[in-house]
């Protein structure tokens, strides 16, 4: 079942899968077994409210803006006028789209002059913000249940730390330290406010990626989403949109609106989409335009090759 353990302030609600174990049979001496409860086990959860039986569900909607309070009030960043994008622009004004787009597509938010909005810039400024507390009761839940069943004689040993800093007590200040120190990354757009603030770095939990995509010969927005959905199901922590298809700016939409977990890409596939696939005609301008438009929908982190 779902459950979601509560922190400092009635708007950290972090979830997590509890699973019902069923009694362990222990046999001592020559007698009769007895049974030996266990508690239940608490798993980390990044499925979203697709697991949530009290949670309505509306796909034409996208997700509630889990972080757009705390964006709000930090008062560093503004909405912008319009989308800043070329090509983003020229998506919105095409009538012939319209059957295509989201409805309630946000207003992009930038910076305000002279602001930094990263978790990095928090970090280092030796402030403490929501997502960190957050992540802090995410990543510590599962540790601290693991120290507790390792502390049992019935379970094996931790092993090797290979130099990791493997604190028994992931605190929001760890949280804040790590990233500060560059050791660690929280990947949320300001731009993604339905995203649940998560970490990547050596002393935390490992994190799965999932690839999904449309191409130019199969899937549809629909079939985009719901591979999303499925993919967190299943324990994905993040995932890429690497679709290279028509309508890709659409897909990405619907795909960011519906998804608790930060979404990637892989920009140079669609920038050499609005250049017929043809790379001599590829420019930075053409490339930061579609830089521009990525991160204005909400993408969190890119795969930018080096190679190009």
């Amino acid at each position: 079942r779902k459950i979601y353990l509560e922190g400092s302030r009635p708007d950290i609600r972090v979830p997590f899968r509890e699973v019902t174990l069923t009694d362990t049979m222990v046999q001592e001496g020559g007698g009769e077994p007895r049974r030996e409860a266990n508690p239940p086990l608490r798993l980390y959860d990044s499925s979203g409210v697709y697991t949530d039986p009290l949670a309505p569900i509306d796909i034409t909607r996208g997700l509630s803006p889990l972080r757009g309070a705390w964006i709000a009030e930090r008062l560093d960043t503004e909405a912008l006028p319009g989308i800043s994008s070329a090509y983003g622009r020229e998506r919105l004004n095409d009538p012939a789209l319209i059957a295509l787009r989201m409805a309630h597509a946000p207003v992009p938010r930038r910076a305000k002059l002279g602001a930094n909005v990263s978790q990095m810039h928090y970090a280092r400024k030796g402030i403490i913000t929501p997502e960190m507390e957050y992540i802090a009761v995410r990543e510590n839940l599962v540790r601290a249940q693991l120290a507790e069943r390792l502390a049992t004689e019935r379970l094996p040993k931790p092993g090797h730390s290979f130099g990791a800093s493997l604190v028994q007590d992931v605190t929001a200040e760890f949280v804040r330290d790590e990233v500060a120190r560059g050791r660690a990354v929280i990947p949320n757009n300001i731009n993604h406010p339905e995203s649940e603030p998560m970490i990547i770095g050596r002393n935390f939990l490992v994190k799965v990626n999932a690839n999904i995509g449309n191409s130019a010969v199969t899937s549809s927005i629909e079939e985009e989403v719901d591979k999303l959905a499925w993919s967190i199901r299943w324990g994905a922590d993040t995932v890429m949109d690497l679709s290279t298809g028509e309508n890709i700016h659409e897909t990405r939409e619907w795909i960011l609106r519906n998804s608790p977990v930060p979404i990637g890409t892989v920009p140079i596939y669609q920038a050499l989409e609005k250049v017929n696939g043809k790379a001599e005609d590829l420019t930075w301008e053409i490339f930061r335009d579609t830089l521009i438009e990525q991160a204005e929908q909400g993408v969190d982190y890119f795969t930018i090759h080096a190679g190009v």
